[in-house]
């Protein structure tokens, strides 16, 4: 039988013959859904990062080695940059490459190996205190709105003080600042911060506490990781706030704290006030106080102006002019009556006269006349009562008014004292050195010195 014949020859129907992409396409299904996905460690080698994004890398050991594969949508996770011969850990399953036959890697996470072992622990601790409630928003404090003092838990030496120092003096340089010293890194950095942590949480010399230190790779922040560390934050009555590392960096002590902040510069605005807001808030309350004080006197004056028209509309005066004006109309008609009474009466003229003496209008008009008099007393005592009464009311409105003015404090020997620099109020002698030039503001007149001293 000749060769072709052999090839035409159909195969016996008890075989199952596999093409060679059937092949490759049961091995990586047999792959993926045996191994599905696994932890390795190894070295980098053969890193290759085309314009596609992906990352593709070889991983060996000392025996062996491994072709592997990280898509762009993956690798654009890792939180470090591969570098050929580093030791990682990868997180993956395991696939074939179809078309060359290649067994490989699908790469999903990467990390460093040094942080492999310590991130196990982190993930440990983590679970552990979150199943004990020591994240639950419940148990957070709130942040004071104009702390009396801040302390910071830190390096004295380290970036993180200088950050915070700068954005506080920047944002409120009034609120005084206490440093407390501890090591941020090392073997005893964790117990030393607890401590610290306990020793501020007795003394409550402040309201709030900042825990912060610069950024750094795992191991470096690791001081913030340890169990002591967060049980001293939960336990810690005063606010504490985390800014451990940078904005990407996540700590045990930032999940237990009652704020975090992604970076030291961050807490320190988190904790202080704008004091341009606050001066433009009590410069608004100023303006607010003068007009209503403003309002409340034209309201009195007007007042005033009512009750005096009201007292002008019963005067006594009124009254009295009435009342003169009846003693006229009395004064005719008993005229008229004596008139009558003396043609009627003519035979009884010396008895008339006898009691016309007695019954004589004069005696009434004296009587009338003293009463007058005695009335227009009472309306000068009155009137001299009510405005005594008003003008001490106006004294003591201006006297208040004094009192909260500003010149008036610099009247009982104050003085308001700034630098010449920059027109600087000064609130402390620090903030000043021996041979500034300063200027004191008095009640009357400015003095210009030189600081020789300075005595805290």
């Amino acid at each position: 039988m000749s060769e072709s014949a052999l090839k035409q020859r159909p195969a016996p129907p008890d075989r199952d013959v596999y093409s060679v992409s059937r092949l490759n396409q049961t091995a990586r299904k047999l792959l993926e859904q045996g191994l599905a996905r696994i932890w390795l460690e190894g070295e980098l080698s053969n890193i290759a990062r085309p314009s596609s994004g992906h990352l593709y890398f070889t991983l060996k050991d000392s025996k062996a080695q491994i072709r592997g594969a990280m898509f762009r949508s993956r690798n654009q996770l890792l939180r470090f940059n591969p570098e050929e011969g580093m030791q990682v850990l990868v997180r993956a399953k395991i696939s074939l490459y179809e078309p060359r036959g290649d067994y490989q890697l699908i790469a999903e996470a990467m990390q460093e190996a040094g942080d492999g072992v310590l991130q196990q622990a982190f993930d440990a601790l983590k679970l552990k205190l979150e199943a004990e409630g020591l994240f639950a928003s419940e148990c957070k404090q709130p942040m004071p709105a104009l702390p009396a003092r801040i302390g910071v838990i830190t390096s004295p030496s380290g970036a993180a003080i200088r950050d915070v120092l700068s954005v506080l003096k920047r944002r409120f340089p009034a609120i005084p600042v206490l440093i407390y010293p501890v090591p941020v890194q090392g073997k005893d950095a964790g117990r030393e911060i607890a401590a610290m942590l306990d020793t501020a949480a007795t003394r409550k010399e402040c309201d709030v506490l900042i825990l912060t230190r610069g950024g750094g790779s795992l191991e470096d922040l690791w001081a913030f990781n340890e169990e002591i560390v967060a049980r001293a934050i939960h336990a810690c009555r005063i606010p504490v706030i985390s800014a451990v590392g940078h904005e990407v960096d996540f700590t045990i002590a930032d999940f237990v704290a009652d704020r975090r902040a992604p970076t030291p510069s961050a807490a320190a605005e988190l904790v202080s006030p704008d004091q341009t807001e606050w001066l433009a808030q009590i410069s608004a309350l100023e303006t607010r106080g003068v007009r209503h004080i403003r309002q409340t006197l034209a309201d009195s004056q007007e007042r005033l102006r009512w009750l005096d028209q009201r007292l002008q509309l019963r005067h006594p005066g009124q009254y009295l002019r009435q009342q003169a004006q009846r003693l006229d109309e009395l004064e005719q008609r008993t005229r008229l009556a004596i008139q009558s009474y003396f043609n009627r009466l003519r035979y009884s003229l010396n008895e008339a006269l006898a009691q016309l003496k007695q019954t004589t209008p004069g005696h009434r008009i004296n009587r009338t006349e003293l009463q007058r008099q005695a009335l227009v007393q009472r309306m000068h005592a009155a009137i001299n009562s009510l405005l005594q009464t008003r003008q001490r009311q106006l004294a003591v409105a201006c006297k208040s008014l004094d009192t909260i003015s500003p010149l008036a404090t610099l009247d009982r020997g104050y003085a308001i004292v700034t630098r010449q620099a920059d027109d600087h109020v000064l609130h402390k002698a620090s903030a000043v050195k021996a041979g500034d030039q300063i200027e004191a503001r008095l009640a009357r007149g400015r003095l210009l010195c030189t600081v020789d001293k300075i005595v805290k």
